[in-house]
């Protein structure tokens, strides 16, 4: 059998057939919850983190730190990548109580913001995952998605159709 690739040494690509089915979900449903931890607003998350029981005690591990990130894209989706420009970021490592690692990367210079979706992240991969799931990660997401959806209903509110008169006739 061919070593899949994997851009860290000694781990393994999910889609090796020696990676456990329960370990893809998990790194899932980690991408899943980091992604909204990122996205999330401070406030909210400072809020809905203070309704929640209090988080296992820490372990600042890295940072939190500052620093800038060269943001990529590409023409079209596809076309040949570019550098768009720097972009800030604040990333943060701790260790909590239970020896568990958790990792964080925010836009922008939110130190606290960090520190704590990191902290959340460590709390995450315990096995009160369901407490802080149904407790902060739910209710981010449903206001990640409401934010989501406004800006999308504000961006078609100004959409112009254009129609040629060929079009125009058609209709008739």
């Amino acid at each position: 059998m061919t070593q899949q690739f994997s851009p860290n040494p000694g781990t393994r690509h999910p889609d090796d057939p020696s990676v456990p089915q329960a370990s893809v979900a998990t790194v899932s449903a980690r991408q899943r919850w980091m992604g909204v931890l990122a996205k999330a607003d401070a406030a909210l998350l400072l809020r809905y983190v203070a309704d929640a029981p209090a988080l296992p005690g820490h372990t600042v591990l890295r940072g939190p730190e500052a620093g800038l990130v060269m943001v990529r894209g590409r023409a079209g989706g596809g076309g040949a990548a570019f550098n768009v420009g720097e972009m800030s970021v604040t990333r943060c490592t701790v260790r909590d109580a239970a020896g568990r690692i958790g990792h964080a990367y925010v836009a922008g210079r939110d130190t606290q913001k960090a520190e704590l979706a990191a902290r959340l992240d460590a709390a995450l991969q315990g096995p009160e995952v369901a407490l802080w799931e149904d407790a902060v990660i739910a209710p981010l997401a449903a206001e990640i998605a409401g934010r989501a959806m406004r800006d999308a209903e504000r961006a078609a509110a100004t959409r112009v159709n254009f129609f040629t008169l060929a079009t125009m006739r058609t209709q008739s």
